[in-house]
């Protein structure tokens, strides 16, 4: 019955499911007080004397951001690339297809970034691999794989192995997309400051773009008002990546922080992006 009736919501007009994702956004909002908490520090961080504006939008956009998932998993692929009225810079994209470089798309939680992966999909001659945490609920992982491994789409696990699934896509001329402000594990980042607070950053991405010469280029699709769709922007990388993994981890937030700033509001600030991960020295320690 679950998946029937996430099957029936996914057909529902954008518009009401952003209509519907609004009331969510604003019931987990009251229900949940560590979620609130987090919204509000993350905000409150990142702009102090604009937060407030930004705050009751966000808490609507969050909301929407969870039900329009249904709709980048559960419709046709040419349905969801339909719901994308414009995209800006492909242009680099065509550019880095004619020269045969295999391109790693980067595209943080911001705006309807799963519309952007498909969208994005459904425009190259070949596959793109996207590397993918399981949800915390597991029963959407099914509905989640189905939906992103279809057409040109192929997902790789946040693990070893699936770093091998990248490194050997990218190195066969194709396409791979990675979230870049996921907390990593321990081992697996360094400290750098991200909005003005040290996060713990991933190096993957540097080392990735780094052993294949792939051309980096930045992405989300930003969400228009009243359910009438997105619009796809694509940025080269701003600086280049030099082997410093401090350095790297602070070209790959600037690079972040730049896209965010075209759409606070719509930018995930309920993720836990400063917390410290099990393995990893404190955040004194590695800023010293």
């Amino acid at each position: 019955m679950l998946t029937l009736l996430l099957k029936f919501l996914a057909r529902c007009p954008l518009v009401i499911l952003h209509a519907v994702g609004v009331l969510a956004g604003w019931l987990a909002w009251w229900l949940d007080s560590s979620y609130r908490r987090r919204m509000l520090d993350n905000l409150r961080q990142a702009y102090p004397g604009d937060y407030n504006r930004l705050l009751g939008e966000s808490i609507g956009q969050h909301g929407k951001g969870a039900l329009e998932l249904l709709a980048a998993w559960g419709r046709p692929a040419e349905d969801v690339a339909k719901l994308v009225r414009d995209c800006q810079g492909w242009e680099h994209a065509e550019a880095a297809i004619a020269a045969g470089k295999p391109i790693l798309f980067v595209t943080p939680h911001l705006g309807g970034f799963d519309i952007a992966g498909r969208y994005v999909s459904s425009r190259l001659p070949y596959p793109l691999t996207a590397m993918y945490r399981p949800p915390k609920l597991s029963w959407l992982e099914p509905l989640m794989q189905a939906g992103r491994m279809r057409d040109n789409g192929r997902t790789a696990p946040a693990t070893g192995a699936g770093v091998r699934i990248l490194m050997k896509a990218l190195k066969s001329g194709e396409a791979t997309v990675i979230l870049p402000d996921q907390a990593p594990g321990g081992g697996e980042g360094v400290w750098a400051y991200f909005l003005g607070k040290p996060a713990y950053t991933m190096t993957l991405l540097p080392r990735l773009a780094e052993a294949t010469d792939a051309v980096v280029l930045f992405f989300f699709a930003e969400r228009l008002s009243w359910g009438r769709g997105y619009i796809v922007r694509l940025f080269p990388m701003a600086g280049a990546f030099n082997g410093d993994k401090r350095a790297d981890a602070e070209t790959l937030n600037r690079n972040v922080e730049a896209m965010i700033r075209l759409a606070p509001a719509q930018y995930l600030w309920s993720y836990n992006r400063y917390k410290h991960p099990t393995g990893a020295p404190t955040a004194e320690e590695g800023m010293a």
